[in-house]
């Protein structure tokens, strides 16, 4: 079945946090800290309220996914702005059907009829290729400290948006989070065992 994609709307907050929660918990480290990230996404300045949607399906959220502005820089200068999208969360009960899928398409198409022009981010080369992602290596595009990692990835919107842009990303400021802010926060919510990542980031 297709879901239906709409914008988050303040009564889904909590909702799309504890999705977060069960989409990221244990995933890359013991426990996780993307729900406390959507909570602090919707009020910073980078934030775009108009690509924050979310998936209903069986007439109950089920996915989300929010983009934020962020920046390539060189030389401590800004040699383009671009926009980046996560956490994508989809509910585990719910993964395997397309809801992901569904969220990235209709946003990215939203972005580019905003006049968006590029997309970099942080995802699964095997997953990401299918929406025309290519490595930021491509581009000359680095992480912050001037690596080139197969994990960021980056596309073009608009054909050449990303031309004479090169250097290293970076994402809004609020994705550095302090992990005492994260435990207080998911004090919060039903507690859950924290165990070995199931995936490992060297």
């Amino acid at each position: 079945m297709d879901p239906v994609i709409r914008l988050e709307q303040p009564g889904d907050y909590r909702r799309v946090e504890e999705i977060t929660r069960e989409a990221f918990w244990n995933l890359f480290a013991p426990g996780c800290s993307e729900h406390y990230l959507v909570h602090r996404l919707r009020t910073c300045p980078q934030f775009i309220p108009e690509l924050d949607f979310v998936a209903v399906a069986d007439g109950a959220v089920v996915g989300n996914i929010l983009y934020s502005r962020a920046e390539v820089r060189q030389a401590g200068r800004v040699s383009g702005q671009v926009i980046s999208f996560g956490p994508l969360s989809v509910l585990p009960e719910w993964q395997g059907r397309g809801i992901g899928a569904a969220l990235i398409r209709h946003s990215l198409a939203e972005a580019a009829r905003m006049g968006f022009g590029a997309v970099i981010i942080y995802g699964h080369p095997g997953y990401y290729r299918r929406f025309g992602f290519q490595p930021a290596r491509m581009f000359n595009i680095t992480t912050p400290d001037g690596k080139f990692i197969d994990p960021l990835m980056a596309l073009e919107l608009r054909e050449g948006a990303l031309a004479g842009v090169s250097g290293s990303f970076f994402e809004a400021e609020v994705f550095h989070m302090d992990p005492a802010e994260v435990e207080a926060f998911d004090a919060g919510f039903p507690p859950k065992e924290k165990t070995d990542p199931k995936i490992k980031i060297d």
